[in-house]
């Protein structure tokens, strides 16, 4: 699912430079967070890294997921498609996956990708902050290392609701919040039990827990009948 970046020559520097943060023993800092989203090649390379394997478990994850040929999955926050990709194989001809991005490079990059992988069961958004503007309902939203990024949680949950088909489910992975040498920074970490309240008191209930993943929770969302809190 590796595919080769262009730009081959850069490519070291920025390797180098988005390994350095966590050679460093410790989460970014906001300052390194922010400049590190700001350069589009540096966050690919971290994105791209295959030492992201032992921890994200990409194999157990999909495992644990059961997509079904024919589903419709979106993507939210799919970076250069690292997930992406490897859902459309699940998926097959007959179903389709959303990658939804904010940024156009991000988008752009995955875009390449898919062209080098002839998948046609694959097509980029480009969304907005507040809507991931799906053009159709979907099977499975998927949400990993993203949901500490979204704003107005409250609202985009009712439209992750609108955008569900019927026995749909919003998948939440994402960093712990304790003490550990990779990830955000805290500052920027949502802990577990904050996510299950908050999507519980907006029309969610947590069906579904997968606790093999070592540094982030892997929680699986269904709509739930009767009254949203407000």
């Amino acid at each position: 699912m590796r595919a080769t970046l262009r730009f081959a020559g850069p490519i070291v520097s920025v390797l180098l430079s988005a390994s350095t943060i966590g050679a460093q023993g410790r989460p970014p800092t906001m300052e390194e967070m922010h400049k590190l989203h700001q350069d589009p090649k540096a966050y690919i390379a971290m994105l791209e890294d295959p030492a992201r394997d032992a921890d994200q478990k990409p194999h157990e994850v999909l495992m644990a997921l059961g997509l079904r040929e024919g589903e419709r999955v979106a993507d939210i926050g799919s970076g250069a498609g690292y997930f992406t990709l490897r859902f459309a194989a699940h998926v097959g001809d007959k179903g389709m996956v959303f990658g939804v991005d904010i940024s156009p490079e991000m988008n752009a990059h995955l875009d390449e990708r898919i062209r080098a992988a002839g998948l046609t069961n694959v097509r980029t958004i480009l969304a907005r902050p507040d809507d991931p503007l799906l053009p159709v309902a979907v099977d499975r939203i998927f949400i990993c290392d993203t949901w500490h990024h979204i704003g107005d949680h409250p609202a985009y949950l009712a439209i992750l609701r609108k955008d569900l088909r019927p026995g749909g489910q919003v998948i939440v992975v994402d960093y712990q919040k304790k003490p550990m040498e990779t990830g955000p920074p805290m500052e920027m970490r949502i802990a577990r039990e904050d996510v299950v309240r908050e999507f519980e008191q907006h029309g969610f209930r947590l069906a579904r827990e997968h606790t093999f993943l070592p540094l982030q929770y892997f929680l699986v969302f269904e709509p739930a009948a009767g009254r949203v809190v407000r």
